[in-house]
């Protein structure tokens, strides 16, 4: 590297461990944006000879970078920003600290895939879906498929894998039409995982026709955009890859779309030449991601943590929590997006049934919600309270995202 990149990414190095020593945080953001400071191109510097996957969407990216990270290590050290900072500065803080491995692993956030494809000239992207988040300053949901769409169309050269069962994924990924003729794309590898949540891909973003759908098929009623033939198919509890060849996904993470994201992680694997047979047993060793899953024994109660911060999230969160006391927590601090709205987008109907607990800075605004959805609740101020409130036993907790963080906290920041 020029000596300016290498001043720049010792200094991320030394922030880093020192923002850490100090308990200021994971040092994870801080390195990064002092090293770009110092290098704006420090990035593409560290990028530089190695063989990148980036993983992007509006849900899942985190477990799924932490398991692709786990299926590509059989070939050798990957570096990762495993502790979700997905932005540039994150992606050049986890670059710097590893050093120099041949692969890298980075989550990317949606609105910032265009910048680090230019920045990192990845092997391959995935991408998972796309749904509505913070609406109040995010994009709409074609809208950052139509970037996606631009980002790729200037590197046809890269790999891409894929969500067969999104519509907005599906036409991102797929070459617009210039002047009658199609403009080159990427290679793209499908992959099938199941998609429960429809609400953001009812009309098609090619022609505005309604899309329709019939079981795991769906196609629009005014343009050539159906779904394609998948080539990685979650089947039961394993996975089926291109050969047909059935893999058995064993996982302490819980929930089906787990398993999707599993198959996620052996897809793009396969595109670093990682046979899945041999990718597949390292899937298991993957047990919580900064807290996401962890399980903690608390005062007899084994609490366990969730977090959904949109409509489809918190729709996979019912799926993946039992039938146990429940804790809800709200918050609408800068992180998460400041209007709650969209707690009118989520089906609270799966909770009946079972004691329901809600907290957090919003926390009134979910019970409006709660009853509007007949659910009943029990407001509690504190998470020592809901602790309190619930017998010994499973506790669940389905927080958004600074919620889930207060909560980290509260019990010495688990991971």
């Amino acid at each position: 590297m020029p000596l300016r990149a290498k001043v720049a990414s010792s200094v991320s190095r030394t922030a880093g461990a020192l923002s850490r020593a100090a308990g200021r945080g994971d040092g994870s953001v801080i390195g990064g944006w002092l090293g770009l400071k110092i290098d704006p191109d420090l990035l593409a510097h560290l990028a530089a000879g190695r063989a990148i996957a980036l993983i992007s969407g509006t849900n899942g990216k985190t477990t799924t970078t932490r398991l692709t990270t786990a299926a590509v290590g059989v070939l050798g050290p990957v570096a990762t920003n495993s502790f979700g900072a997905n932005m540039p500065t994150g992606h050049t803080s986890a670059l710097a600290k590893a050093g120099n491995t041949p692969y890298a692993v980075l989550e990317v956030d949606e609105h910032y895939l265009s910048q680090v494809l230019d920045a990192t000239n990845p092997h391959v992207v995935a991408l998972l879906n796309l749904s509505r988040d913070q609406l109040d300053r995010a994009k709409e949901v074609a809208m950052m498929a139509q970037l996606w769409r631009s980002a790729l169309v200037r590197h046809p050269q890269v790999r891409v894998v894929a969500n067969a069962d999104d519509p907005m994924v599906v036409w991102a990924v797929t070459p617009p039409v210039v002047q009658g003729q199609y403009v080159q794309g990427p290679q793209v590898t499908w992959f099938s995982a199941g998609q429960r949540w429809h609400d953001d891909s009812w009309v098609c973003p090619e022609c505005g026709s309604t899309i329709q759908r019939n079981g795991e098929q769906w196609w629009c009623t005014g343009c050539p955009l159906r779904r394609p033939q998948p080539h990685w198919v979650v089947e039961d509890d394993g996975v089926l890859d291109p050969s047909g060849a059935w893999h058995k996904v064993n996982l302490q993470l819980p929930g089906r779309v787990n398993v999707g994201n599993a198959a996620t992680a052996l897809a793009v694997a396969a595109e670093f030449g990682v046979r899945p047979v041999d990718a597949v047993y390292r899937l298991k060793d993957v047990a919580s991601i900064a807290g996401r899953y962890a399980q903690v024994q608390r005062d007899g109660r084994n609490i366990r943590l969730l977090l959904a911060k949109n409509p489809a999230s918190w729709l996979e969160a019912f799926d993946m929590a039992d039938e146990a006391p429940t804790l809800l927590s709200i918050n609408a601090r800068d992180p998460d997006g400041l209007d709650t709205s969209w707690l009118f987008d989520v089906d609270f109907a799966p909770l009946r049934g079972r004691q329901v607990l809600i907290t957090g800075d919003r926390a009134y605004d979910l019970a409006v919600r709660l009853t509007v959805n007949e659910v009943p609740f029990q407001h509690v101020r504190t998470f020592a309270a809901a602790i309190a409130e619930v017998p010994p036993g499973r506790l669940e907790v389905i927080a958004n995202y600074t919620a889930f963080q207060d909560i980290r906290a509260e019990l010495d920041r688990v991971n």
